[in-house]
């Protein structure tokens, strides 16, 4: 049998490496405008195999007059892209600079005073301090550079994304964008696999007995918390500076002027793509390795018993979990670039929910054998509640884990049928615009409403199940279940706004109409498949929050003899419950606070955007010969998500922690349970219904002009692009971010748990219980 440290270091090598071999893919395509031709049988590849063989002349062609206009045609489109190009990235990479600028103060303030606390509440161990400091920056910096380094490959792949539009067939752009996706997805789980795992091993030459591994486990629980702090800044930053600009650009340039989306004539349209890359890439590569993060963390502090009786490679299983699964995501891969390549704009979205389905498939037997190879015949954990020492075996956590995964697996696709236009949900969305934007709203805020029922259902479910099995460690097992085809995730999620960017990209650069038509169909495919993949998140959110809250009272009882939550937490204690209620109101706080940013940075763009109108009417003209001031749009984007930003994350922040300094552990208890059940059905409703009403709005704009629904321009479509706009904050901020909120609070009460005990015995300073 293989090691587990070998099979974890080599997975996360492998993972790396892939990432480069799908990067050097991508870099061989060149930024140069090559349009097919569509009206005869000779493709641009066909002619440069021509050029090449001696069959024709360049010379020649060029001598002809049409034949020069068109080259020197082609030359300047080349050079719209890269400066289309350029600006986005160029956009994208200042924002993440100002933005991990204003993290990395925060993040090295915020390590002292981990240190200080967690050393006195540990009666002074500057050990356990410094090492739960040392994992929270190596987890925030970790994110940090998955963040950044997505962000770039992203902005880096849109342009080649769009040049391969042009080609004929549908292949190479599909695959471009699938392999951009791949490179962050791959990279983010290697590098996360390989610093969490270094970590525990450094962490281990201080604590070596495996009666010391319980330290060494609540020491690395600061890695989870880096990684969700920057995720909080991440999502609620990039959300704002997105939505802003999206909804500043669609409600003045579509809404009032019914100019196309994406028009060049738009100053808003820059920021909007560059959104694209802030937020729904690098906010969300990090929101995702927070989870990674987090789950492993928690699976470790409930798990490390199991070191004493199982040993070392039974006490990381949760890590060698994630590693086989980062190797199956890269065998799947295989499926939608070169076994079944997409071929037709009917296979789009057909390939990327094989993706999610034959990862979740390949899972299971692969779970088996790892479950059975790493985890001894008979191991023992302590029960979270009571003091029974219960008796497991390999089957139990293949359970557990396989439950996760199918759990997953059923919640993203009941996200994929309310969400896409291909079923009856949002096409009833659709059909409400005949009467309206008013109309539109109420289905699709009925829809999302609706949408929480089976997700939840599911997820009280696999809760059950799993710690019937195995107790709470069982509930964190399913969590590393929900995430073992984290790599499969990330690059359909990627995918989306990558397609999404390059058919904006097209549309500036004033490309031939069937390239954005190309770009339009695979970014439909991505918003749904996005959509898929913000169910996974949020279903894998709530069962890491429940972790980490077991994990939270197994260090009260540790900290306290098992004085305090011996037996459990008593949800009728009326400080608990009390804390309960106001947990729950965290939630809908934390959702205006971000609806409400994003409003304000809306209103400051679209004034921007009508202004440069008012002061420069010929910039609505059909072919203006002035450009807008793009880099003031970004500029009020990047100021008001920096500004706005902060007191969201503040609150998130800060609660859990005050709330266990002045009031003490049953307080935190109740805050920690309230927040989770009010964040998940929020979180699940939010996203459902921004989903929907986008795809509302691209099935409407692919009906004819005679049909029901008018088609792209009518009044419905108008009533269309409202909720889509409404939706926008709600799917791509607000619901997002609300992952964050129940993962991040859960995780800070986990760190300071011993520092809330050392006050007053766990009663806090107002000493109310």
């Amino acid at each position: 049998m293989i090691p587990a440290t070998v099979v974890i270091i080599s997975a996360g090598g492998i993972g790396l490496l892939w990432a480069l071999i799908q990067f050097a893919v991508i870099s061989r395509i060149k930024i140069k405008s090559n349009p097919s031709s569509q009206d005869n049988n000779t493709t641009v590849e066909q002619q440069q195999q021509q050029q090449e063989a001696g069959e024709v002349d360049e010379a020649d062609d060029l001598a002809d007059p049409l034949l020069r206009a068109e080259h020197d045609e082609q030359d300047a489109t080349t050079a719209r892209l890269f400066e289309i190009y350029q600006a986005i990235y160029e956009g994208a990479d200042s924002f993440l600079q100002a933005e991990y600028r204003v993290c990395f103060w925060f993040v090295s303030c915020f390590s002292l005073l981990i240190f200080v606390l967690v050393s006195w509440g540990t009666k002074w161990d500057f050990a356990h301090g410094g090492l739960t400091a040392v994992s929270f920056l190596l987890g925030a910096l970790t994110s940090m550079a998955s963040g950044y380094l997505g962000m770039k490959v992203a902005t880096y792949s849109n342009v080649r994304t769009t040049i391969s539009a042009q080609k004929e067939g549908w292949t190479a752009c599909f695959n471009t964008a699938f392999r951009a996706g791949a490179v962050m997805g791959f990279m983010l789980c290697g590098l996360g696999i390989l610093m969490l795992y270094s970590t525990m091993l450094l962490f281990r030459l201080y604590y070596p007995n495996p009666t010391d591994w319980l330290y060494l486990t609540e020491c690395l629980t600061g890695f989870g918390l880096g990684g969700s702090v920057i995720a909080m800044f991440g999502r609620v930053g990039g959300g704002i500076y997105t939505k802003a600009a999206d909804v500043g650009a669609d409600l003045v340039g579509k809404v009032v002027h019914g100019i196309p989306e994406d028009d060049p004539r738009n100053p808003a349209t820059i920021a909007d793509n560059v959104g694209d890359n802030v937020g729904d890439v690098a906010g969300m590569g990090s929101d995702l390795f927070g989870s990674f993060a987090e789950s492993t963390c928690a699976a470790l502090v409930l798990g490390s018993s199991i070191g004493v009786s199982g040993g070392w490679d039974a006490m990381i299983f949760p890590i060698i979990v994630s590693s086989v699964g980062l190797l199956v995501c890269l065998l799947a891969s295989f499926i939608a670039t070169d076994i079944r390549p997409v071929k037709k704009e009917s296979q789009v979205e057909q390939a990327l929910k094989i993706q999610l389905v034959s990862t979740t498939i390949i899972m299971i037997p692969a779970i088996y054998f790892t479950a059975h190879w790493y985890l001894p015949a008979k191991f023992t954990l302590k029960a979270t509640v009571g003091s029974d020492i219960l008796t497991l075996h390999p089957w139990q956590a293949f359970a557990c884990v396989t439950m996760g995964a199918v759990g997953g697996l059923i919640i993203g696709l009941v996200t994929e049928y309310y969400t896409s236009h291909s079923y009856s949900p949002v096409r009833e969305v659709a059909n409400a615009c005949k009467t309206g934007a008013a109309t539109n709203m109420i289905y699709g805020i009925a829809l999302g409403y609706k949408s929480a029922i089976i997700p939840v259902l599911v997820l009280a479910m696999v809760v059950y199940n799993s710690f019937s099995l195995c107790d709470m460690y069982g509930v964190a097992l399913a969590a590393i279940g929900f995430l073992a085809n984290l790599a499969t995730g990330l690059t359909i999620d990627v995918y989306g706004p990558v397609c999404d960017n390059a058919g904006g990209i097209a549309e500036m650069a004033e490309l031939e109409p069937y390239v954005r038509e190309k770009t339009d169909a695979l970014d439909a495919a991505g918003n749904t498949t996005a959509a898929i993949g913000k169910g996974f998140a949020i279903g894998s959110a709530a069962l890491v929050s429940l972790a980490l809250f077991g994990a939270f009272v197994t260090r009260i009882r540790h900290a306290s003899d098992d004085a305090l939550f011996e037996h459990g937490v008593n949800m009728l204690d009326p400080l608990t419950f009390a804390f309960g209620i106001i947990g729950g109101m965290i939630p809908f706080a934390f959702a205006a606070l971000t609806m409400k940013s994003v409003g304000t940075a809306a209103m400051e763009m679209v004034m921007e955007v009508q202004r440069q109108f008012d002061e420069n009417p010929h910039l609505l003209d059909e072919n203006p010969t002035e450009r807008p001031d793009y880099d003031a749009c970004i500029a009020i984007s990047t100021n008001a998500s920096l500004k706005e930003m902060v007191l969201p994350g503040a609150m998130v922040i800060f609660t859990p922690l005050l709330t266990g300094i002045f009031f003490g552990v049953f307080a935190v208890s109740g805050l920690l349970v309230g927040s989770l059940i009010a964040s998940v059905q929020l979180a699940i409703s939010m996203s459902n219904s921004g989903g929907a009403w986008d795809n509302a709005k691209k099935y409407i704009e692919k009906q004819p002009a005679d049909s029901e629904l008018q088609g792209k321009g009518s009044d419905i479509h108008k009533a269309a692009v409202v909720g889509d706009t409404v939706g926008d904050p709600f799917k791509d901020t607000s619901g997002p971010a609300l992952n964050i909120v129940m993962k991040l609070m859960a995780v800070l009460a986990l760190v300071f748990a011993d520092t809330f005990f050392a006050i007053n015995g766990g009663a806090g300073i107002c000493k109310l219980k």
